[in-house]
């Protein structure tokens, strides 16, 4: 009896599987896992109880992307050999597993990043890249679409857990470590029930009656680029370099936002917690409107829009005061930092070919883990509205690199036309 890894991976294939059942179980697993958004609400919490300063506190944000983010390279290889719905079981297990036990930390801060930072953000990393790397294949029809609703749910994560985790942590309820706890317990539970309905597509899968119009034809890679080819070409750094700067902007904003709206706008602790919802919210729809939107102006043009916007969004943020203007100026922040994560996956696949799309974008998410780096850090080592102004700068300068992937696109259409592919 052949017990070869390849042969577990092929066992998920089911080609009679409703491909929109997967796709639903995806969004309600990344809705668990894009609860991580929500740290800002414990910011303060830890501050206090573990007794650090801000920039310490806020560094269990940064570790968990960061390890999201290298993991998420390991994830996209693993769910490729060992099918999708083993590694998003094991991704649920690590991340529940990670936040539960955080809630058995105090007082060690280094004790909360193993947990929480480092346990729970390997989980997220395994989890996360999954359901990406599988509706890829399952939607070859809907490229950006489907890549876009797929992380919507991580979008939106947040907004569900804010509100619940800002009650759950208060001192007459149930305090900070339980809520780890209770919250862990939880994201283990959705995302291992979500993970059992995942199948992998059948190899070359192409909905019945579809086939590609030229001009999706055109705007796709004529070959299908292993991890070590892609990553031999300019164009895999530069889509890196966009994602990482996109990051950068967003993850800054979101890391603080509940304090920077206290400060800026001088609301209470639950008056503040709103603009992590309307953050989350917009982070979600900006998933799925920037990746529809790709596929009609393509992903070069989306990404160049994303960073005019936030120019103008973070320069703007740096002068706020009023609580509602905040709230605004924040949400579409949110709206472009989803955007970035709804319309790279996409981006990948039309450079690289769908068929390791998972992999080569799951390396990708290094990106991630470099912009959760800088982001963070920036924005709480200075002044609140000094960090927003280098930020607008940041997206000026990064708004020219959208500008080279067309001319990258221009030049291999221009190269097919005058010899054969091959490969």
């Amino acid at each position: 009896m052949d017990s070869t890894p390849l042969n577990r991976a092929s066992s998920e294939t089911a080609p009679s599987t409703n491909r929109w059942t997967i796709a639903v179980a995806a969004v309600f697993m990344q809705i668990a896992l894009g609860a991580v958004y929500g740290w800002s609400v414990f910011l303060s919490s830890v501050q206090t109880e573990y007794r650090v300063d801000k920039p310490a506190a806020n560094l269990t944000f940064t570790i968990t992307l960061i390890s999201l983010g290298v993991t998420a390279g390991f994830g996209g290889f693993l769910q490729a050999r060992f099918g999708p719905k083993a590694i998003a079981t094991a991704g649920g297990v690590l991340y529940g597993v990670g936040v539960f036990l955080a809630g058995f930390t105090q007082p060690s801060v280094f004790l909360l990043y193993l947990t929480y930072g480092v346990i729970g953000g390997i989980g997220l990393g395994l989890a996360y890249i999954v359901p990406l790397a599988m509706l890829i294949k399952w939607f070859p029809d809907r490229r950006g679409f489907i890549t876009g609703l797929a992380v919507a749910g991580f979008g939106l994560g947040a907004t569900i857990m804010s509100p619940i985790a800002t009650e759950l942590i208060k001192p007459e309820n149930l305090g900070l470590a339980t809520t780890f706890n209770v919250l862990g317990i939880a994201y283990l539970i959705i995302v291992v029930i979500a993970a059992q309905f995942f199948r992998k597509a059948p190899e070359g899968y192409s909905p019945p009656g579809w086939t590609p119009s030229p001009a999706l034809q055109t705007n796709r890679a004529t070959k299908d680029f292993s991890l070590k080819e892609a990553l031999t070409t300019p164009r895999w750094y530069i889509l890196w370099l966009i994602l990482a700067l996109n990051v950068t902007a967003g993850a800054a904003l979101i890391s603080v936002a509940a304090p920077l709206a206290q400060e800026f706008s001088g609301v209470d602790k639950s008056t503040a917690s709103i603009i992590v919802i309307s953050i989350s919210i917009f982070n979600g729809i900006g998933r799925l409107f920037w990746a529809w939107l790709s596929d009609s102006i393509g992903r070069p043009f989306a990404f160049l829009a994303i960073f005019v916007v936030q120019i103008a969004v973070f320069f703007l943020l740096a002068q706020v005061t009023n609580f509602v203007l905040l709230l605004i100026l924040a949400a579409i922040v949110g709206l472009c930092y989803g955007g970035g994560f709804g319309t790279m996956p996409a981006f990948a696949a039309d450079f690289f070919g769908p068929k390791n799309a998972g992999t080569i974008y799951g390396v990708m998410l290094t990106a991630w883990s470099a912009g959760a780096a800088v982001g963070p850090i920036l924005i709480s080592s200075m002044p609140y509205r000094t960090a927003l102004t280098i930020i607008a700068v940041i997206m000026f300068v990064s708004a020219a690199l959208p500008l080279l992937t067309r001319a990258i696109i221009r030049r291999d259409r221009e190269e097919t036309k005058v010899r054969p592919v091959t490969g």
